[in-house]
C-alpha cells in the first residue's frame, strides 16, 4: 500500500511538471516571431501599433507592475489588521460573521469587482477623490506629477484600488488562520508579564507566524499581477506610460484579454503570446524570491 502511494504521488508530482514545461514551451514557441523580431526592445519600447506592426511591452509592463504594487502597498496593512482584529480583538459572537463576510469577498467573481468599479467606484473617484487629490497636491513637488491631469475616474490608481480589495479577503484568511496557530501558552504568558495587546501582537503572533504571512502576501501578489477581467474594465486600456496615476494605462493580462480576439496576423499574436511570456516571468521571479526570503528567515531562526 505504501508502495502505491508513492508511486500516485509520484507521478502526480510529476504530470504538474510536465504541464508546466508544456506551458512555458508553447508560450516560448508563440512568442519566437515577435522576440527575434523586435529583440530586447520589445520590452523597452512603448509603441503598440498593430496596423504598424510595431509593438512594445514597455506600457503593460509598467501597468501590470505599479498597479500590483499599489494594490499591495493598500491592501497588505488593511488585510493584516483585520486579521489581528477578528483573533485578538474581536468579541467572540462577531468572529464567525465578519471571517464569513470576508471569505465571501473572495468568492465573488472578478467580472464583478470589474463592473461595480466601472459604475460605482470610478464615478465617485472622479467628483470627489481625485479632484481633492489633484487639489492637494498640484504645488508639492513630485507629488504633483503622481496625480495630475483631469480626473478621468478610470485610469491606474482605480485599477490598483480594485486589487487591493480583491487580494484583502486573501491575504486576511490566510493570515488570520496563521495567527490562530500561534500556541495560547505563548500568548498567556506574555500577558502574565504585563504586556499589552499590541505588545502580544508585535513581540508573539507577529514574529511567530511572520513565514505564514509572507506566504499569504505572496498569493495575493499572484491574483493582483494576474487579474484579467476586473482591471480591463477600469484601467483604460491605453498603451501609454503616464507619470500620472490618474490617467489611463494597460496591464499585461488586460492587453491579451482586450486584443487577443482581434489579433490579425502572425506578428500580432506572437505579440500578445510573448506579453504572456513576460507575465510567467514576473510571476516566476516575484515567487522565487518569496522563497529564498523564507529560506534565509528559517536560517536566521535556526542560528539563534
Amino acid at each position: 500500500m505504501d508502495a502505491l502511494l508513492r508511486s500516485l504521488t509520484r507521478a502526480a508530482a510529476i504530470i504538474v511538471l510536465i504541464m508546466l514545461g508544456g506551458v512555458i514551451i508553447s508560450l516560448v514557441d508563440g512568442a519566437l516571431p515577435a522576440l527575434k523580431t523586435f529583440g530586447f526592445s520589445f520590452v523597452t519600447t512603448e509603441s503598440w501599433n498593430p496596423v504598424t506592426e510595431k509593438f512594445g511591452a514597455a506600457a503593460p509592463i509598467y501597468g501590470t507592475l505599479v498597479t500590483a504594487f499599489i494594490a499591495m502597498l493598500i491592501g497588505v496593512p488593511i488585510s493584516i489588521g483585520i486579521a489581528i482584529f477578528i483573533t485578538e480583538l474581536c468579541p467572540r459572537p462577531l468572529k464567525r460573521p465578519i471571517s464569513t463576510a470576508i471569505e465571501l469577498l473572495a468568492g465573488i467573481p472578478s467580472i464583478i469587482y470589474g463592473i461595480w468599479g466601472l459604475f460605482v467606484l470610478a464615478p465617485l473617484l472622479q467628483a470627489y477623490v481625485q479632484p481633492a487629490l489633484i487639489g492637494t497636491f498640484e504645488n508639492v513637488p513630485m507629488l504633483n506629477n503622481l496625480f495630475a491631469g483631469p480626473p478621468y475616474g478610470i485610469g491606474v490608481l482605480t485599477a490598483a484600488l480594485i486589487l487591493s480589495i480583491m487580494v484583502l479577503p486573501f491575504i486576511t484568511s490566510i493570515t488570520r488562520d496563521v495567527f490562530e496557530t500561534v500556541p495560547a501558552m505563548l500568548k498567556e504568558s506574555a500577558y502574565g508579564l504585563g504586556c499589552t495587546t499590541w505588545e502580544v501582537v508585535r513581540y508573539i503572533v507577529l514574529p511567530y507566524s511572520r513565514t505564514g504571512i509572507i506566504g499569504g502576501i505572496m498569493l495575493g501578489l499572484g491574483r493582483a499581477l494576474g487579474e484579467t477581467m476586473a482591471v480591463t474594465f477600469v484601467i483604460g486600456n491605453a498603451h501609454k506610460i503616464h507619470a500620472s496615476l490618474l490617467a489611463p494605462g494597460t496591464t499585461i493580462s488586460a492587453s491579451i484579454a482586450n486584443e487577443f480576439t482581434e489579433a490579425d496576423g502572425v506578428m500580432y499574436t506572437s505579440s500578445l503570446i510573448a506579453l504572456g511570456l513576460i507575465l510567467f516571468i514576473i510571476t516566476f521571479i516575484v515567487l522565487a524570491a518569496a522563497r529564498l526570503l523564507l529560506l534565509r528567515m528559517q536560517k536566521a531562526e535556526g542560528r539563534h
